[in-house]
């Protein structure tokens, strides 16, 4: 699963990095090393205006989006805290996945994310320590995970909440021994098509999704200090002195 990320871009390096404008409602994002569900964050999503050329790429938008998704059918939002992932294998079938899959399908910019690994429990310890690693890509650039989001309407206070979920997969076999799922990416070479809300085979689609290339991500251990979301800042993603590693 991916349950923490982090995500320090700026709306102009967000811009420079997916071709995307802003959109009325986005709100300029505050560096945020440890995202976690129910937070704003930036998504990319794919608009397409009925006067545009059919055969055009969707335009692409910057918006603000809470992290949890929330299907349009649901009653109570708080149902969001629990759709934070949906697995690739099955979200095309999914009852609160699978309209957003067909027609608002996202990218959510990414640093880097966190995965927990649990080793052999300490000695008179039940439950294994779990210890947090940083997962980042090794040369510095932004990941596009593969995201879908949607429109609930919150009737109380008569306005629209925009909500999110990542995909994953099977992690690849040089992370698998952090953690067995990791979240899917998009290759810059396969937004619009993504992005595109027109419908879409399952299989064109999923076709698109990659785990990430064999060596291109670095994971490492860090302070255990982001178990907390309160916890917020470079430090960390810092590398833990491998001393002190559990």
């Amino acid at each position: 699963m991916c349950g923490r990320y982090a995500t320090t871009q700026t709306a102009a390096s967000l811009h420079q990095a997916f071709e995307a404008d802003l959109a009325g409602s986005f709100v300029e994002p505050e560096p945020d090393y440890n995202m976690a569900p129910t937070k704003l964050a930036p998504v990319v999503i794919g608009r397409r205006d009925e006067a545009t050329d059919p055969s055009a790429p969707a335009r692409r938008e910057l918006l603000t989006a809470k992290w949890g998704l929330i299907p349009s059918w649901a009653k109570d939002p708080s149902i969001g805290n629990r759709m934070i992932n949906a697995r690739s294998e099955t979200v095309a079938e999914k009852p609160a996945f699978k309209k957003a899959f067909a027609r608002r399908r996202a990218l959510v910019p990414a640093d880097g994310y966190y995965e927990w690994y649990a080793g052999e429990p300490a000695e008179g310890k039940k439950k294994p320590t779990k210890q947090p690693f940083y997962i980042t890509p090794k040369d510095g650039s932004v990941l596009a995970m593969a995201g879908l989001y949607e429109f609930w309407k919150d009737r109380a206070a008569d306005d629209w909440v925009i909500s999110y979920t990542i995909l994953t997969t099977t992690a690849e076999d040089s992370l698998g021994h952090v953690h067995e799922r990791m979240p899917l990416f998009l290759e810059p070479q396969a937004y619009d098509a993504w992005l595109d809300p027109a419908p879409r085979g399952t299989d064109e689609l999923l076709g698109l999704l990659i785990p990430a290339a064999p060596g291109r991500l670095d994971a490492f251990p860090v302070s255990t200090a982001v178990n907390n979301v309160r916890n917020n800042g470079p430090e960390l993603i810092l590398p833990l002195p491998a001393e002190h590693a559990e």
